[in-house]
């Protein structure tokens, strides 16, 4: 299956704990560049959701957004670090006994020395957290294919028909190649006729002539090859898979050959299918872009 590159999925997660929401968007370009945005507590998965979001993107800039809600009461307990307030208390019985002055410490006081009491979050479940947020992201990555595809199916559906009009301009060329070559010996012979005033011709420099001419037009090789590069997207488009890049580099070959089909056209109507095909082609670039 064609996919495009550009494509949008969502997907939520809700249960008695919490919510956790994942949206996916994407555009054209060159390589796989994924940017991840979430909170703070699940940067330690962020390794994991790369490695499995690659196994269903392969080009494209991506961005991943997360949200958190946590429904629970925060899970927070009180630690009382005994040992340091120990050394206060050592620390301030010597500094009455060094001024001579009453130890009037009491347990207020204590309690707000820095690091006596401390609030300490929880320690959670990293295994169940990445269950939910493994399911999310996977419901988001599913929903973003379907878009990508759907889009694909789109753009082979009209590359299709534009290779089918590339096809048709380049068998007129082929067909209308020969026709050329035989008005301009028609006409060759006429004015040579006109300007010598005589019914005699030599044929032979009229065949050199022609030749020469036929040589200079002929687009025998570069129809051929053109044809082959219709072929050779078509099957590619019809095998699916990631044929972005193959397909570029396919219109590159196909936009030289019609560039030098139009510079050796000497005949109007050639010229004009000539332009269709470097239209066409252009087209057909453009939407290869958007192809992963």
């Amino acid at each position: 299956m064609i996919k495009s590159m550009t494509g949008f999925g969502r997907s939520e997660v809700v249960t008695d704990e919490c919510r956790i929401s994942v949206e996916i968007k994407a555009v054209n370009h060159r390589y796989l560049d994924l940017s991840v945005k979430m909170p703070k507590k699940f940067n330690s998965f962020e390794a994991r959701m790369r490695t499995l979001l690659k196994e269903s993107i392969q080009r494209g800039k991506v961005d991943i957004f997360i949200t958190y809600e946590d429904y629970t009461e925060e899970k927070a307990a009180l630690r009382y670090n005994s040992t340091l307030a120990a050394e206060y208390m050592e620390s301030f019985g010597k500094m009455a006994e060094q001024f001579g002055i009453e130890n009037d410490v009491k347990v207020s006081m204590l309690a707000r020395c820095p690091e006596v009491l401390m609030m300490e979050q929880a320690a959670q479940d990293e295994e169940h957290m990445w269950e939910l947020l493994e399911a999310a992201v996977k419901k988001a990555a599913e929903s973003f294919v379907e878009s990508r595809l759907l889009e694909g199916q789109n753009l082979k559906k009209d590359i299709l028909e534009k290779l089918s009009l590339m096809r048709a301009a380049v068998a007129f060329i082929e067909e209308r190649s020969p026709e050329v070559i035989s008005e301009y010996r028609r006409r060759l012979e006429e004015k040579v006729k006109e300007l010598l005033q005589s019914t005699t011709v030599d044929e032979a420099r009229i065949l050199t002539e022609v030749a020469v001419f036929a040589d200079k037009i002929c687009v025998d090789e570069e129809t051929v090859r053109l044809r082959s590069h219709i072929e050779g997207m078509q099957k590619e488009l019809l095998a699916g898979g990631s044929v972005g890049r193959k397909l570029d580099f396919i219109a590159q070959e196909m936009n030289r050959e019609s560039n030098t089909i139009l510079s050796k056209s000497n005949d109007l109507e050639i010229a004009d299918h000539a332009i269709l095909l470097k239209t066409e082609v252009e087209k057909v670039r453009e939407q290869i872009q958007n192809i992963e």
